[in-house]
C-alpha cells in the first residue's frame, strides 16, 4: 500500500470513528468496525459455503450435534408410507421436500423468473411462500384468521392422490424513477395471483402476503439479543424528532406457551428459534411434530385428510393413519430430531466482515450513517442468554454481535404494502432485516434478490423500495452523487 493511499485509509477510518456515537456497544471496544460480525462464533468464510459453518467457539459435542442437526435439515423428506420411517411424512401439501429446498446452503431464496409464472408448465414458487388469511378476529396464537379453504399458506405441490392447492402468478409493474443527477432507474413491482386453484374460490377478501426465504447464519444469536434491547429500540425512536417510530411485536410462542416478542420472520410474527422451525416443518414440507402435531388440512380438502400420515406406530383400519387421524399418532419427527435441527440453525456462524478499513467502504460506513439508515438498522448489541438452553449453545452468550436491525415493525410505505395484518403488525409494516452476511449472498446463491419478496436486484434497489418512516433516507439517497452511491453499496455489501 502506497503512503498516499494508506493515509486515505486512516484519515477514513478516523471520520468514521470520529462520527460513531451511532454505533451501539462499539465505544471502547477492540472491534469499532464489527470485523468479528458474531463475537468469537465468527468464521472467517467466503465462497459457496460461507453460511453454512457452525460457530467457531464450539466444543466438540457441539459440532457432532450440529453435524447431526444439518443432515436433517439438508436431505428430502419422502410420503408415506415408506421404508425411510426417520424421513416418512411429507405432505400432503407442501412446498419444499427439505428445509434446504428453500434455504440452499443455508442462504437466501429468490423468486422464480417472473416471465416463467404462467401457464401449466409454470416455474413453481419454491423458495418464496405466500401467506393468507381473511378479514376479522384474529386466532390469538396464529395471529391472523385463516382462510377457511385454504388456511393460512398456499402449498402449490402435493403428494400422489392429493390435489396441490394451486399455482402461483407473477406479473409486474414498471415503476421508473431518476436520480438527483440524471441517472434513470426501473423497478419491479411484482403483482401476486393465485390460479389453478385446486379447492374452488377462496374466501372473499383473501389477503396475500409474498415471503422470501432469508439467510440463516446467526439467528441463534439474534434469538439471545435480550428483550430489553429491543425495547430500549422503541423508546429511542420514539423520542426521536423524525418519523422513523419502529414497534415490537407481539406473538405467540407456541414452545413458550406465552407471548413474546417477534424477532424473526419478514413481520417478526415469530418469537424463537425453536418455534420457526416447527413451524416451517409443518407449513412447508406438511411434517407434523410434537410442537404442531395435526396437518394443515382444511375441512375442505376431503383428499388431504384422507391422505396416509407418517406418524407412529399405530396404524389406521386400512394399515396407515390418515392425515385427519395424525394427532392420535406419533408426530412425524420427533423430538430429538427437530432440536438437533433447531440447534443446528441455532448455531450456524455469521461470516466474517470483507474490506472493513478500504477507504472506499469507510466513505460508505460514513453516508450510511448520514442517510440516519443506523435509526433502524442498529449496528450492534451484546448477547445475553437463548431462551432454550437446551436448544442452543451458551457460546452465544455475551457476545458482542454486529447484524444491523433493530427487529422492529416500520412502516415502509404503500409501494411495500402487503394489507395484511399478522399479529401487532399492520400491512404497512416490516420488520427491519439484519444486514450481516449480504455481501456473500450471491456467492452463496448465485443472485442478490432482496426485501420481503425478493423484488430488489441489489442492494441500490432494496434502498429504492424504502418508503414511508424510511422516506428521507431514501431521498437523501436519490441526492447522492454516484461516487457516493457507490460507496454506500459497497459498505453494505462488506457486511
Amino acid at each position: 500500500m502506497s503512503r498516499k493511499h494508506m493515509l486515505a485509509v486512516l484519515s477514513a477510518l478516523a471520520t468514521s470513528i470520529g462520527a460513531a456515537s451511532w454505533l451501539h456497544a462499539a465505544a471502547g471496544h477492540d472491534d469499532p468496525l464489527g470485523e468479528q460480525t458474531g463475537g468469537s462464533t465468527t468464521v472467517p468464510a467466503t465462497g459457496r459455503n460461507a453460511f453454512s459453518f457452525p460457530f467457531a467457539n464450539l466444543d466438540d459435542a457441539e459440532r457432532t450435534r450440529f453435524a447431526i442437526g444439518n443432515s436433517f435439515f439438508r436431505r428430502n423428506w419422502v410420503e408415506a408410507p415408506a421404508s425411510t420411517t426417520a424421513r416418512d411424512g411429507l405432505g400432503p401439501h407442501f412446498i419444499a421436500r427439505s428445509c434446504g429446498g428453500c434455504h440452499v446452503q443455508d442462504g437466501r431464496g429468490a423468486p422464480p423468473d417472473y416471465r416463467k409464472t404462467r401457464g401449466r408448465d409454470a416455474e413453481p414458487t419454491v423458495a418464496l411462500l405466500m401467506r393468507l388469511s381473511i378479514p376479522g378476529e384474529a386466532d390469538p396464537k396464529a395471529g391472523v384468521r385463516p382462510d377457511p379453504v385454504y388456511g393460512d399458506q398456499f402449498n402449490n405441490a402435493a403428494v400422489q392422490g392429493v390435489r396441490p392447492e394451486g399455482q402461483v402468478e407473477i406479473r409486474t409493474r414498471p415503476i421508473h424513477g431518476r436520480f438527483a443527477d440524471g441517472t434513470r432507474y426501473t423497478l419491479q413491482q411484482p403483482l401476486y395471483r393465485l390460479v389453478r386453484l385446486g379447492y374452488g374460490a377462496p374466501t372473499r377478501g383473501l389477503m396475500i402476503s409474498p415471503r422470501i426465504a432469508p439467510q440463516l447464519p446467526g439467528v441463534g444469536l439474534i434469538e439471545a439479543i435480550d428483550e430489553a434491547d429491543i425495547l430500549a429500540n422503541a423508546r429511542e425512536q420514539a423520542a426521536r424528532p423524525d418519523r422513523i417510530k419502529g414497534q415490537p411485536n407481539r406473538v405467540w410462542d407456541a414452545v413458550a406457551g406465552a407471548e413474546r416478542i417477534g424477532r424473526f420472520g419478514w413481520k417478526a410474527n415469530v418469537a424463537s428459534i425453536a418455534h420457526q422451525t416447527a413451524g416451517a416443518f409443518l407449513g412447508d414440507m406438511g411434517i407434523t411434530s410434537p410442537t404442531f402435531p395435526s396437518e394443515t388440512c382444511t375441512a375442505t380438502q376431503a383428499d388431504c385428510l384422507a391422505a396416509p400420515h407418517g406418524g407412529g406406530k399405530r396404524r389406521g383400519r386400512d394399515g396407515v393413519l390418515t392425515a385427519a387421524q395424525a394427532h392420535a399418532g406419533q408426530p412425524e419427527i420427533d423430538q430429538k430430531t427437530l432440536n438437533d435441527v433447531i440447534f443446528y440453525q441455532a448455531t450456524l456462524a455469521p461470516p466474517a466482515r470483507r474490506n472493513a478499513r478500504d477507504a472506499q467502504v469507510l466513505r460508505g460506513q460514513k453516508l450510511f450513517h448520514d442517510a440516519q439508515c443506523a435509526a433502524c438498522h442498529r449496528p450492534s448489541y451484546t448477547t445475553g442468554n437463548p431462551p432454550f438452553p437446551a436448544l442452543a449453545s451458551a457460546k452465544a452468550s455475551g457476545q458482542t454481535i454486529w447484524p444491523y436491525t433493530d427487529l422492529l415493525l416500520h412502516d415502509m410505505g404503500e409501494a411495500l404494502a402487503d394489507g395484511r395484518p399478522d399479529f401487532a403488525a399492520n400491512g404497512r409494516q416490516w420488520k427491519t432485516p439484519p444486514l450481516w452476511g449480504i455481501g456473500l449472498i450471491r456467492d452463496v446463491n448465485g443472485h442478490l434478490r432482496l426485501m420481503h419478496d425478493g423484488r430488489a436486484d441489489g442492494v441500490m434497489e432494496a434502498i429504492l423500495w424504502h418508503g414511508g418512516e424510511a422516506e428521507d433516507s431514501r431521498q437523501q439517497v436519490l441526492n447522492m452523487p454516484k461516487s457516493d452511491r457507490d460507496a454506500l453499496v459497497k459498505f453494505v455489501e462488506s457486511l
